[in-house]
């Protein structure tokens, strides 16, 4: 089975050093053991384990939350990596709405250099997802004809932080006001079960991931969902590095999808919407 993974951080020794030291995610890390589970390799390993896997493609989203957390962009970081394995990584531009038309300029910089789309982080940015310092960024995404990936989930323990930033109601706007809009909801609007299942159900332009949420309380909701409501718009995505992405594949194919459903979540829905 071909695989898109549409969370993708490739966890090298200078990436897992890196998140290990960030004091916004310190919390969370202490919280989940991430130091005892992370497991840092070269990316050449890496990438001969993604190929062992079948998983064709790699989602890399960048963040940049530089004006409320001091986080300074990951793009550079991800070009670099695009262009060691052009073939293996597709790059999503972090964007800081508080940067204004800095952000649009960026994404379509970043869009000219290859990257295939955009990533907002509206609990970083302390600001809902709805906020009107995003909609130039939107605006420039159906402009360049890329989907945008919005993070989602509790933002658990990271300081100043809001989870009601990332409402699945937010998106529900955001998807009336840009319907050529392609929107992926990444870590599922969790807890917000019911409310995002009904969200990417009623509008035609909204994805959704479940990373790393598949199997928390509630999570039945999803994987009922994906069999009935929105098997074509939900992404396989691993969470890597924060979660072993193979051990997450092997999640996958233990859940109770359809084989139907479980190929259109592995591959088919990401490849259409990525126009591969």
């Amino acid at each position: 089975m071909n695989i898109i993974d549409f969370r993708f951080r490739p966890s090298t020794p200078d990436a897992v050093k890196g998140m290990l030291s960030n004091k916004v995610f310190g919390g969370m890390f202490e919280l989940f053991k991430y130091a005892d589970r992370a497991k840092p390799e070269p990316i050449e390993k890496i990438v001969a384990d993604m190929e062992k896997q079948g998983v064709v493609k790699g989602v890399v989203t960048g963040r940049d939350a530089e004006t409320t957390y001091g986080l300074g962009s990951a793009n550079p970081g991800i070009l670099e990596l695009m262009r060691q394995y052009p073939d293996k990584f597709i790059g999503f531009a972090g964007l800081d709405p508080h940067k204004g038309m800095d952000a649009t300029a960026e994404l379509t910089n970043m869009v000219n250099k290859g990257m295939r789309g955009a990533a907002i982080d509206p609990y970083l940015a302390r600001i809902p997802a709805s906020h009107a310092k995003y909609y130039p960024i939107y605006a420039k995404c159906c402009e360049l004809d890329v989907p945008i990936v919005i993070t989602t989930g509790p933002a658990t323990l990271v300081d100043g932080a809001v989870m009601d930033d990332a409402h699945p109601r937010h998106i529900d706007r955001i998807a009336a006001d840009f319907p050529k809009l392609k929107i992926v909801i990444s870590h599922g609007c969790y807890p917000w079960v019911s409310e995002v299942i009904m969200t990417v159900h009623r509008n035609r332009n909204v994805y959704i991931d479940l990373a790393e949420y598949e199997e928390q309380p509630f999570s039945e909701g999803y994987i009922k969902a994906a069999n009935t409501l929105i098997g074509d718009k939900v992404l396989f995505a691993s969470a890597a590095p924060f979660m072993d992405f193979q051990e997450q594949i092997e999640l996958y194919k233990r859940l109770p999808f359809t084989p139907e459903t479980l190929e259109n979540i592995m591959y088919n829905n990401a490849a259409r919407l990525l126009n591969l």
